[in-house]
Parts: structure tokens; sequence; C-alpha cells
């Protein structure tokens, strides 16, 4: 298992925390980080400007099809952007964190890293 992050974004900072409380408890990442952004983007045949919130997922890659598909399950979006990026080097015990706690399954207590 290697750590990967995956991003996506929500239009409101409830519907954020939602979706990364939900993710997180679910154990299918180790943590998520949320931060205020301002898109640009083309819907409806016109560029949109929008105030959204990015979420970050710490997990491992064979937690992706499960993340995936917990964010689409929460996410109000029509056509959600989801999307990993590959963790190529990573403080050892840091990354040994993300995979203990990118399970999905529960684990036991440990380590308060983020």
């Amino acid at each position: 298992m290697k750590p990967i992050a995956v991003l996506t974004t929500a239009g409101s900072l409830d519907e954020a925390r939602t979706i990364a409380r939900r993710v997180v408890e679910r154990n299918l990442a180790a943590c998520a980080q949320i931060s205020e952004i301002e898109s640009f983007y083309h819907w409806s045949g016109a560029v949109q400007n929008d105030k959204e919130y990015r979420i970050l997922f710490k997990t491992t890659d064979e937690m992706y099809g499960a993340v995936e598909r917990s964010i689409r399950e929460l996410h109000s979006y029509e056509l959600p952007g989801i999307f990993s990026f590959a963790v190529d080097e990573a403080y050892v015990p840091y990354a040994d964190w993300i995979v203990q706690h990118s399970t999905g399954r529960p684990h036991t207590p440990g380590g308060n890293v983020n």
C-alpha cells in the first residue's frame, strides 16, 4: 500500500465537513483537511466563479475506490471533481500512520498526527 492524496471540492463548509468526517469515520482515510478556495470553471455554457471548500484526504492507493464511492454518495454536485496524487516520498513513520488508519476497518486508537 502506498500513501496518496485524494482531492475534491464542496460548495459549502457544512458539506465539506460532512464528507470529510464520514470518510475518516469509515477509516477510508487517516486524515482530511479542509481549506477555503476560490474557483473559476466552465459550467452551463459560462465561466463560473464561486467560493468552494477543498478537501484533501490522506489515504492509500488501495482505498481510492472506496473513498471515491463515499464522496459520490455524500456529494451534492452533479459532477464532483475527485482525483488523486501519488505520494512519491514521505516521512516513513507518517506514511505508516496513514496506512494504519486507511484500512476501511475499525482500528485501535493511536497517535494524534495529521
